[in-house]
């Protein structure tokens, strides 16, 4: 019974989580990332502090550079929640797949159910994304901090291109938030 309730209350995390991959990350990814830009690559170093692979790119390139510009420029400015989010991107990386081996293991010398674990797998992994999207709001700040001074400084020739790196760089965000064995899906 308490396999089954572990269960189920893992199971809301999680879809909300893919959904909201989906919605904010995948498709937008789809949508604008592939979206061929030019750039002034002189005028972008100046303004972001790093060098960009060059003045025509994908969106989705520069989205990358942009969002590790507002990575290092918030590493800067507030260390304490930029050290916050690493350390729930690395415990969404390692706790689900440490999770899965403790199961197994515990599963072959017949301590639990298999429902159990699953249930383990599944709790480790809406842990994992919860953890993720709730401190996914402080780098989605940084990447507007970065993105005004990307519009201010019209590193973009063509307004469009200039909204759909930024577009690209908050959906990479949110997909970055989702703990990778829920990528998989």
């Amino acid at each position: 019974m308490l396999w089954r309730i572990l269960f189920f209350f893992s199971i809301v995390p999680i879809i909300a989580s893919t959904l909201a991959r989906w919605w904010f990350a995948k498709r937008v990814l789809i949508s604008e990332g592939i979206r061929a830009c030019t750039c002034d690559p002189r005028r972008w170093e100046s303004h972001l502090g790093l060098a960009p692979i060059g003045n025509r790119a994908s969106a989705l390139e520069f989205a990358v550079e942009l969002r590790k510009a507002a990575l290092l420029q918030w590493k800067e400015r507030d260390p304490k929640a930029a050290s916050n989010r690493e350390n729930a991107r690395r415990f969404g990386k390692a706790v689900p797949p440490f999770s899965l081996l403790v199961a197994v293991f515990a599963l072959i010398i017949a301590k639990i159910p298999v429902m159990g674990a699953v249930a383990i797998l599944l709790a480790s992994t809406a842990i994992s994304a919860a953890l993720g999207l709730l401190t996914l709001g402080p780098e989605l700040r940084a990447i507007a901090i970065t993105s005004r001074r990307l519009r201010d400084a019209h590193l973009f020739p063509r307004r469009e291109d200039e909204e759909a790196v930024v577009k690209t760089a908050v959906a990479k965000a949110w997909e970055e938030s989702i703990p990778p064995i829920l990528r998989w899906l």
